[in-house]
Protein backbone atom coordinates (compact mmCIF):
# COMPACT_ATOMS: atom_id res chain seq x y z
CA UNK A 1 0.00 0.00 0.00
CA UNK A 2 1.31 3.16 -0.74
CA UNK A 3 0.56 6.51 -0.96
CA UNK A 4 1.54 10.52 -3.45
CA UNK A 5 2.54 13.68 -3.25
CA UNK A 6 1.28 16.51 -4.32
CA UNK A 7 2.65 20.18 -3.77
CA UNK A 8 0.26 23.46 -3.75
CA UNK A 9 1.07 26.24 -6.06
CA UNK A 10 0.33 29.84 -6.03
CA UNK A 11 -3.32 31.46 -5.36
CA UNK A 12 -4.02 29.68 -1.80
CA UNK A 13 -1.68 31.31 1.05
CA UNK A 14 -2.96 32.93 4.16
CA UNK A 15 -2.06 33.83 7.67
CA UNK A 16 -3.36 30.75 9.37
CA UNK A 17 -2.22 28.24 6.61
CA UNK A 18 -0.20 25.08 8.31
CA UNK A 19 -0.69 25.96 11.66
CA UNK A 20 1.33 23.42 13.28
CA UNK A 21 4.39 24.08 11.43
CA UNK A 22 7.56 25.33 13.51
CA UNK A 23 10.53 27.16 12.05
CA UNK A 24 13.68 25.02 11.47
CA UNK A 25 16.73 25.99 9.30
CA UNK A 26 14.43 25.71 5.92
CA UNK A 27 11.82 28.04 7.17
CA UNK A 28 14.64 30.44 8.83
CA UNK A 29 16.48 30.64 5.51
CA UNK A 30 13.67 31.71 3.66
CA UNK A 31 13.00 34.38 5.91
CA UNK A 32 16.61 35.37 5.41
CA UNK A 33 15.84 35.69 2.00
CA UNK A 34 12.95 36.90 1.66
CA UNK A 35 14.32 39.66 4.18
CA UNK A 36 11.28 39.30 6.73
CA UNK A 37 11.71 38.33 10.25
CA UNK A 38 8.57 36.44 10.64
CA UNK A 39 6.59 34.81 7.76
CA UNK A 40 3.17 34.69 9.55
CA UNK A 41 3.36 38.58 9.71
CA UNK A 42 4.43 38.96 5.98
CA UNK A 43 1.82 37.06 4.90
CA UNK A 44 -1.25 38.87 6.68
CA UNK A 45 -0.26 41.73 4.29
CA UNK A 46 -2.24 40.89 0.98
CA UNK A 47 -0.19 43.32 -1.14
CA UNK A 48 2.90 41.66 0.12
CA UNK A 49 1.94 37.96 -0.47
CA UNK A 50 0.85 38.02 -3.96
CA UNK A 51 3.80 39.35 -5.04
CA UNK A 52 5.54 36.93 -7.26
CA UNK A 53 9.17 37.25 -5.99
CA UNK A 54 7.69 36.55 -2.37
CA UNK A 55 5.04 34.20 -3.19
CA UNK A 56 7.64 31.47 -5.01
CA UNK A 57 9.99 32.06 -2.59
CA UNK A 58 7.30 31.21 0.32
CA UNK A 59 5.56 28.69 -0.94
CA UNK A 60 8.63 26.62 -1.84
CA UNK A 61 10.00 26.97 1.44
CA UNK A 62 6.96 26.17 3.33
CA UNK A 63 6.27 23.06 1.57
CA UNK A 64 9.76 21.84 1.97
CA UNK A 65 9.70 22.35 5.77
CA UNK A 66 6.40 20.88 6.26
CA UNK A 67 7.69 18.02 3.80
CA UNK A 68 10.37 17.56 6.31
CA UNK A 69 8.54 17.69 9.35
CA UNK A 70 6.11 15.13 8.18
CA UNK A 71 8.54 13.13 6.20
CA UNK A 72 10.17 11.15 9.08
CA UNK A 73 6.63 9.62 10.13
CA UNK A 74 5.28 8.34 7.10
CA UNK A 75 6.52 5.62 4.35
CA UNK A 76 8.39 7.00 1.41
CA UNK A 77 6.02 8.14 -1.47
CA UNK A 78 5.54 5.80 -4.57
CA UNK A 79 4.91 9.03 -6.66
CA UNK A 80 5.21 12.88 -6.45
CA UNK A 81 4.03 16.21 -8.76
CA UNK A 82 3.99 19.74 -8.32
CA UNK A 83 1.38 22.38 -9.78
CA UNK A 84 2.98 25.21 -11.20
CA UNK A 85 5.93 26.46 -8.92
CA UNK A 86 4.92 23.50 -6.05
CA UNK A 87 7.30 21.39 -8.92
CA UNK A 88 10.12 23.54 -6.96
CA UNK A 89 9.64 21.82 -4.12
CA UNK A 90 8.12 18.39 -5.67
CA UNK A 91 11.73 17.90 -7.60
CA UNK A 92 13.15 18.31 -3.76
CA UNK A 93 11.26 15.98 -2.11
CA UNK A 94 12.22 13.47 -4.88
CA UNK A 95 15.87 14.37 -4.15
CA UNK A 96 16.76 16.34 -7.49
CA UNK A 97 18.53 18.82 -5.58
CA UNK A 98 18.68 20.12 -1.64
CA UNK A 99 16.28 22.95 -0.01
CA UNK A 100 19.28 25.54 -0.17
CA UNK A 101 18.68 24.75 -3.84
CA UNK A 102 15.44 24.81 -4.01
CA UNK A 103 14.99 27.87 -2.64
CA UNK A 104 17.60 29.78 -4.79
CA UNK A 105 16.10 28.44 -7.64
CA UNK A 106 12.63 30.13 -6.61
CA UNK A 107 14.48 33.54 -6.68
CA UNK A 108 15.64 33.21 -9.97
CA UNK A 109 12.27 32.19 -11.65
CA UNK A 110 10.19 34.45 -9.73
CA UNK A 111 12.88 36.82 -11.31
CA UNK A 112 12.77 35.53 -14.81
CA UNK A 113 9.24 35.82 -14.52
CA UNK A 114 8.53 39.53 -13.11
CA UNK A 115 11.28 40.54 -16.02
CA UNK A 116 8.76 39.11 -18.73
CA UNK A 117 5.48 40.42 -17.00
CA UNK A 118 7.30 44.28 -17.03
CA UNK A 119 7.08 43.96 -20.86
CA UNK A 120 4.07 41.74 -21.48
CA UNK A 121 1.55 42.27 -18.10
CA UNK A 122 -0.72 39.43 -17.91
CA UNK A 123 -2.61 37.45 -15.69
CA UNK A 124 -4.59 34.26 -15.15
CA UNK A 125 -8.20 33.10 -15.07
CA UNK A 126 -9.80 29.91 -13.97
CA UNK A 127 -12.95 28.93 -15.93
CA UNK A 128 -15.05 25.46 -14.87
CA UNK A 129 -18.12 24.60 -16.58
CA UNK A 130 -16.86 24.97 -20.51
CA UNK A 131 -16.40 21.89 -22.59
CA UNK A 132 -13.13 21.78 -24.17
CA UNK A 133 -14.17 22.59 -27.94
CA UNK A 134 -15.85 25.62 -26.54
CA UNK A 135 -12.72 26.22 -24.34
CA UNK A 136 -10.98 26.50 -27.96
CA UNK A 137 -13.28 28.47 -29.82
CA UNK A 138 -13.07 30.93 -26.78
CA UNK A 139 -9.29 31.53 -26.99
CA UNK A 140 -9.11 31.00 -30.67
CA UNK A 141 -11.83 34.29 -30.31
CA UNK A 142 -9.65 36.01 -27.20
CA UNK A 143 -6.64 35.89 -28.10
CA UNK A 144 -5.69 34.24 -24.72
CA UNK A 145 -4.32 30.27 -24.44
CA UNK A 146 -4.84 27.63 -22.07
CA UNK A 147 -2.21 27.99 -19.02
CA UNK A 148 -3.28 24.95 -16.42
CA UNK A 149 -5.60 21.85 -17.75
CA UNK A 150 -6.88 20.77 -14.71
CA UNK A 151 -9.62 18.16 -15.78
CA UNK A 152 -12.34 17.87 -18.75
CA UNK A 153 -14.60 20.88 -17.60
CA UNK A 154 -11.67 23.18 -15.77
CA UNK A 155 -9.43 25.20 -17.30
CA UNK A 156 -6.80 28.12 -16.54
CA UNK A 157 -6.76 30.63 -19.26
CA UNK A 158 -3.64 33.34 -19.58
CA UNK A 159 -2.68 36.36 -21.23
CA UNK A 160 -2.23 39.89 -21.07
CA UNK A 161 -5.30 41.78 -19.46
CA UNK A 162 -7.26 43.03 -22.02
CA UNK A 163 -7.32 39.74 -23.61
CA UNK A 164 -8.12 38.11 -20.36
CA UNK A 165 -10.69 40.51 -19.98
CA UNK A 166 -12.66 40.00 -23.14
CA UNK A 167 -12.38 36.00 -22.12
CA UNK A 168 -14.20 35.92 -18.70
CA UNK A 169 -16.65 38.04 -20.40
CA UNK A 170 -17.37 35.39 -23.28
CA UNK A 171 -17.00 33.11 -21.28
CA UNK A 172 -19.40 34.38 -18.39
CA UNK A 173 -21.87 34.98 -20.99
CA UNK A 174 -22.20 31.39 -22.42
CA UNK A 175 -22.58 30.36 -18.36
CA UNK A 176 -19.14 29.75 -17.07
CA UNK A 177 -17.94 30.64 -13.70
CA UNK A 178 -14.67 32.35 -13.81
CA UNK A 179 -12.52 33.68 -11.37
CA UNK A 180 -9.49 35.69 -11.41
CA UNK A 181 -6.17 34.24 -9.84
CA UNK A 182 -3.90 36.00 -7.64
CA UNK A 183 -1.04 36.10 -9.83
CA UNK A 184 -0.16 39.20 -11.52
CA UNK A 185 1.56 37.10 -14.48
CA UNK A 186 0.59 34.96 -17.57
CA UNK A 187 2.57 32.14 -16.39
CA UNK A 188 2.51 28.42 -18.42
CA UNK A 189 1.97 30.43 -21.06
CA UNK A 190 3.88 31.63 -24.50
CA UNK A 191 3.74 35.25 -22.92
CA UNK A 192 6.90 33.61 -20.99
CA UNK A 193 8.92 32.31 -23.27
CA UNK A 194 11.99 34.35 -22.80
CA UNK A 195 11.53 33.70 -18.82
CA UNK A 196 11.64 30.00 -19.88
CA UNK A 197 14.74 30.37 -22.18
CA UNK A 198 16.35 32.79 -18.78
CA UNK A 199 15.45 30.01 -16.37
CA UNK A 200 16.77 27.20 -18.41
CA UNK A 201 19.96 29.00 -18.46
CA UNK A 202 20.03 28.97 -15.09
CA UNK A 203 19.67 25.48 -14.72
CA UNK A 204 22.34 24.20 -17.23
CA UNK A 205 24.91 25.38 -14.41
CA UNK A 206 23.67 23.86 -11.63
CA UNK A 207 24.17 19.82 -11.18
CA UNK A 208 21.24 17.79 -10.78
CA UNK A 209 20.77 13.92 -9.21
CA UNK A 210 18.28 11.61 -10.80
CA UNK A 211 14.92 11.29 -8.95
CA UNK A 212 14.81 8.69 -6.24
CA UNK A 213 11.05 8.67 -6.19
CA UNK A 214 8.52 8.47 -9.44
CA UNK A 215 8.40 12.04 -10.46
CA UNK A 216 5.91 13.43 -13.09
CA UNK A 217 5.98 16.98 -14.78
CA UNK A 218 3.81 19.84 -15.72
CA UNK A 219 5.18 19.82 -19.50
CA UNK A 220 6.52 16.44 -19.51
CA UNK A 221 5.37 13.08 -18.21
CA UNK A 222 7.83 11.08 -16.33
CA UNK A 223 10.87 12.87 -14.98
CA UNK A 224 14.10 10.29 -15.09
CA UNK A 225 17.52 12.30 -15.16
CA UNK A 226 18.53 15.45 -14.89
CA UNK A 227 17.90 16.26 -18.32
CA UNK A 228 14.20 15.72 -18.19
CA UNK A 229 14.15 17.72 -14.92
CA UNK A 230 15.83 21.12 -16.40
CA UNK A 231 13.89 20.59 -19.13
CA UNK A 232 10.66 19.98 -17.37
CA UNK A 233 11.20 23.01 -14.82
CA UNK A 234 11.73 25.61 -17.42
CA UNK A 235 9.31 24.28 -20.25
CA UNK A 236 6.49 24.64 -17.79
CA UNK A 237 7.10 28.25 -17.29
CA UNK A 238 5.45 29.03 -21.12
CA UNK A 239 3.62 26.21 -21.61
CA UNK A 240 1.00 24.71 -20.65
CA UNK A 241 0.33 23.20 -17.12
CA UNK A 242 -0.83 19.31 -18.05
CA UNK A 243 -2.71 18.97 -14.44
CA UNK A 244 -4.65 16.39 -15.37
CA UNK A 245 -2.55 14.16 -16.82
CA UNK A 246 -0.52 14.25 -13.73
CA UNK A 247 -3.37 13.15 -11.94
CA UNK A 248 -3.36 10.11 -14.44
CA UNK A 249 -0.06 9.46 -13.98
CA UNK A 250 -0.35 9.22 -10.19
CA UNK A 251 -3.54 7.15 -10.41
CA UNK A 252 -1.94 4.97 -12.37
CA UNK A 253 0.70 4.00 -10.08
CA UNK A 254 -1.93 2.85 -7.81
CA UNK A 255 -1.45 4.97 -4.39
CA UNK A 256 -4.00 4.11 -1.77
CA UNK A 257 -4.20 7.73 -0.86
CA UNK A 258 -2.30 11.64 -1.57
CA UNK A 259 -1.41 13.87 0.39
CA UNK A 260 -1.14 17.40 -0.45
CA UNK A 261 1.64 19.59 0.76
CA UNK A 262 1.43 23.23 1.09
CA UNK A 263 -1.56 25.75 1.95
CA UNK A 264 -4.84 25.41 1.17
CA UNK A 265 -6.85 22.25 -0.41
CA UNK A 266 -6.92 23.08 -3.63
CA UNK A 267 -5.13 19.87 -5.44
CA UNK A 268 -6.95 17.33 -2.37
CA UNK A 269 -10.72 18.58 -3.80
CA UNK A 270 -9.51 18.62 -7.45
CA UNK A 271 -8.24 14.87 -6.79
CA UNK A 272 -11.18 13.55 -4.53
CA UNK A 273 -13.69 14.90 -7.73
CA UNK A 274 -11.36 13.23 -10.39
CA UNK A 275 -10.87 9.70 -8.29
CA UNK A 276 -13.07 9.56 -5.44
CA UNK A 277 -12.18 5.98 -4.85
CA UNK A 278 -8.89 7.27 -3.69
CA UNK A 279 -8.87 10.06 -0.88
CA UNK A 280 -7.06 12.70 -0.93
CA UNK A 281 -6.42 15.56 1.96
CA UNK A 282 -4.26 18.61 2.68
CA UNK A 283 -1.76 18.65 5.61
CA UNK A 284 -2.89 21.97 6.02
CA UNK A 285 -6.51 20.49 7.09
CA UNK A 286 -4.83 18.61 10.12
CA UNK A 287 -3.63 20.09 13.43
CA UNK A 288 -0.56 18.39 13.79
CA UNK A 289 2.38 16.28 12.00
CA UNK A 290 1.07 13.52 14.28
CA UNK A 291 -2.54 13.96 12.62
CA UNK A 292 -0.94 13.97 9.28
CA UNK A 293 0.93 10.85 9.75
CA UNK A 294 -1.99 9.42 11.55
CA UNK A 295 -4.22 9.97 8.45
CA UNK A 296 -1.48 8.36 5.74
CA UNK A 297 -0.60 5.45 7.50
CA UNK A 298 -4.59 4.41 8.31
CA UNK A 299 -5.19 5.54 4.54
CA UNK A 300 -2.16 3.26 3.65
CA UNK A 301 -3.03 0.10 5.78
CA UNK A 302 0.20 0.39 7.27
Amino acid sequence: MSFALLFSGQGTQHPEMLSWLTDDEIVQAMCSGLGIPDWRSAVADPAWVERNANAQTLLTGLALSAWRHIAPAVPSPSGIAGYSVGELAAFCAAGVYDPECALGLSRHRAGAMDRCAERMPGGLLAVTGLASDAIDRLCTRTGVTVAIRNGPSGVVLGGPHARLARAEHDATELGARCTRLRVGIASHTPWMREAADDFLRTLSGIPFDTPRIALFGNAIDRVHDEVDAKRALSAQIASTVRWDECMENIHARHVSCVLEIGPGQALARMWNERYPDVPARSCDEFRSVAGVAKWVRTACGS
